[in-house]
């Protein structure tokens, strides 16, 4: 069973939603450890000093923040505490906003919120309200010691907390040389919408994707902890020609997705036609 990483409150109003607040995604990465390659022992790292050159206990460690090249202002654990935020366990909501007016860069780390058996009644009603008015709730909490802007979001049955970047934390587009907002060749633009129809969704389905550079070093794991043959590598894809002519490459392009789609066995509009046969199917039968 899940573990609950924080216990606390959802604040609304004067509405207190007893909640629990849990890990919402999971990391699939694979975790090496650093050997040496003659007798395969782990390799230890010292913390040494760069001024001495002799390795440092723990107790004689500090943190310091460099102000000026070389020159630090040294903090004790008790300057730490006088500025750690309070734990409030709440998550206290400031305001309400459409979810299409946020940024989506400003989005972070998701986490799923539980109601306590008491706040169930009114967990449900914040989320039906949210959804009813395409909100989300922008709101503070502290998760251990560090303070955050959230957005409470519903998400299917669920209230999703997620944690989100301070503005000042986004780099500003101006920083980059991007190409500005030029009328664009017409053709081009037809081309270019006729490609994206093609290869057009109706619904993402993130199943569909997997992470083939995870499986693929697993697999060669695997057999090589077995002592099996490792699987045979895969030839790397042609390297794409340079873009001579940008209408000859979307043409290209746009045949490519019509043979795909077409080997799949459906067309855009027969997937369209199929969806809307199907819905016409389950209204009759909820009739």
């Amino acid at each position: 069973m899940a573990q609950a990483i924080w216990s606390g409150a959802i604040n609304f109003g004067l509405v207190t939603i007893p909640v629990k607040l849990f890990t919402a995604v999971r990391t699939n990465e694979l975790s090496f450890n650093m050997l040496h390659a003659k007798d395969e022992g782990r390799i230890k790292y010292e913390r040494v000093c760069s001024v001495d050159g002799q390795p440092v206990p723990w107790d004689e460690i500090v943190k310091g923040y460099e102000y000026e090249k070389g020159q630090y202002v040294v903090l004790t654990d008790e300057d730490f505490k006088k500025v750690n935020p309070v734990a409030t366990q709440s998550v206290d909501i400031l305001e309400f906003v459409d979810l299409d007016r946020i940024d989506p860069m400003l989005f972070d780390k998701p986490y799923y919120l539980e109601p306590s058996k008491q706040g169930r009644h009114a967990y449900a009603l914040l989320r039906s309200a949210l959804n009813d008015a395409n909100k989300v709730a922008i709101a503070r909490v502290v998760i251990r010691t560090k303070e955050y802007i959230a957005a409470v979001k519903p998400s299917g049955d669920a209230l999703v907390l997620e944690l989100m970047h301070w503005a000042n934390e986004i780099v500003e587009q101006s920083s980059l040389d991007l190409p500005g907002n030029d009328a664009l060749p017409e053709a081009e633009m037809k081309m270019a919408k006729m490609l994206i129809d093609t290869m057009s969704v109706d619904a993402f389905e993130p199943e569909k994707f997997t992470n083939r550079y995870h499986d693929e070093l697993m697999a060669m794991i695997e057999a090589r902890a077995h002592g099996k043959e490792l699987p045979k590598a895969k030839k790397p894809a042609t390297p794409r020609s340079k873009v001579v002519n940008l209408m000859d490459v979307l043409a290209q392009s746009l045949e490519e997705s019509k043979k795909r789609r077409a080997a799949n066995g459906r067309t855009a509009s027969q997937e369209k036609s199929e969806k809307k046969s199907a819905t016409t199917r389950r209204k009759k039968s909820a009739a």
